[in-house]
């Protein structure tokens, strides 16, 4: 009795050992999360494959094999480029944006001043709320009849300097411009829409990749006279060059992948002069019912993003070892 008793208990240490280890404890810890990216990246990722080698069509899952005949006919169409070219603008005119302001923001908001916690709550706002009710709420703002921007200019009396600027001329405080009805004010709205929405991820990365950086690195840029914008160009951007590569390409990822900004604001018009590829593909698969030809188009998005990926990781490794 007394020996099975001590033989249940070695097997119990047995097994207590064995999830301690890391051959077993790191597969048990990864297995579900990835079980997770291959039933939801992976399935719809290899259908859509499928698909775009297809001549599907809406209401039907299957169709017969056509090659690479979706992938030449979307590239030959010039919606379609037109598509793929915005997406690149408006994706780097974000995050660019999106760059700078994190860098500056970031800077300043660890210092301590009064009202501290208001400004970062603030700041993270936009991130935390839903994508299609913050979107909704710059529809509204960027109304052509009652925008609050162009009431704000008006009475800034910077409505002409605006318009001239984006090229709208003859534009007046009775002749507004019209934010999402002229396709270079249209391209400008949806880019700070989507700066807007990325800024307080970036500045939450940041600012982890100032807390990073040794006391002593800032008492040496002091003693040298490094301040202000010296001591960011010069100092804290450099050290912070890994962390920043990381959190843009998560932006450029979540800008480029992104569907709701651009349909909510201007489903592509005027003209479908604002029409991103996630937008296109969604009007030629689901609207215009080629599903094939919509895969094909939304994979043209893959090796855009993989290329970025590796060039920004890539390029975050030497940042670091340097």
């Amino acid at each position: 009795m007394v020996e099975a008793a001590g033989g249940r208990i070695v097997a119990r240490r047995r097994r207590r050992q064995l999830l301690e280890e890391r051959r077993f404890l790191a597969p048990a810890l990864i297995g579900p999360a990835v079980v997770f990216m291959l039933v939801v990246v992976g399935v719809p990722f290899g259908w859509a494959i499928y698909l775009s080698l297809t001549d599907a069509t809406g209401g039907s899952l299957s169709g017969k094999f056509v090659g690479f005949d979706n992938f030449v006919n979307a590239w030959h169409d010039g919606n379609f480029q037109t598509a793929l070219k915005n997406t690149l603008i408006i994706t780097g005119a974000s995050q660019a944006l999106v760059l700078i302001g994190a860098s500056i923001l970031s800077h300043y908001i660890v210092r301590e001043f009064r009202g501290k916690w208001l400004l970062r709550f603030l700041i993270v706002l936009p991130w935390a709320a839903p994508v299609v009710m913050s979107t909704i709420g710059w529809l509204w703002m960027l109304d052509s009849a009652f925008s609050i921007f162009n009431w704000t200019l008006g009475k800034l009396h910077l409505l002409n300097a605006v318009c001239w600027a984006a090229g709208e001329h003859g534009c007046s405080t009775q002749n507004p411009p019209q934010w999402l009805g002229q396709p270079t004010l249209a391209k400008i709205a949806i880019t700070c829409v989507h700066a807007w929405r990325i800024l307080p991820f970036a500045v939450v990365i940041f600012i982890a990749g100032l807390a990073s950086i040794p006391n002593e690195v800032e008492d040496a840029a002091k003693i040298d006279g490094a301040t202000g914008i010296k001591k960011l160009w010069y100092v804290t951007l450099p050290l912070q060059l890994p962390i920043a590569l990381v959190a843009v390409l998560f932006g450029i990822v979540f800008t480029a992948g992104d569907f709701a900004v651009v349909w909510i604001l201007t489903q592509g018009g005027p003209f479908n002069s604002t029409q991103v590829l996630t937008t296109w593909a969604f009007a030629k698969g689901i609207n215009g019912s080629a599903l094939g030809e919509g895969a094909a188009i939304s994979l043209y998005l893959f090796p855009l993003l993989a290329v970025v990926s590796i060039v920004m990781l890539v390029s975050a490794r030497r940042a670091q070892v340097s």
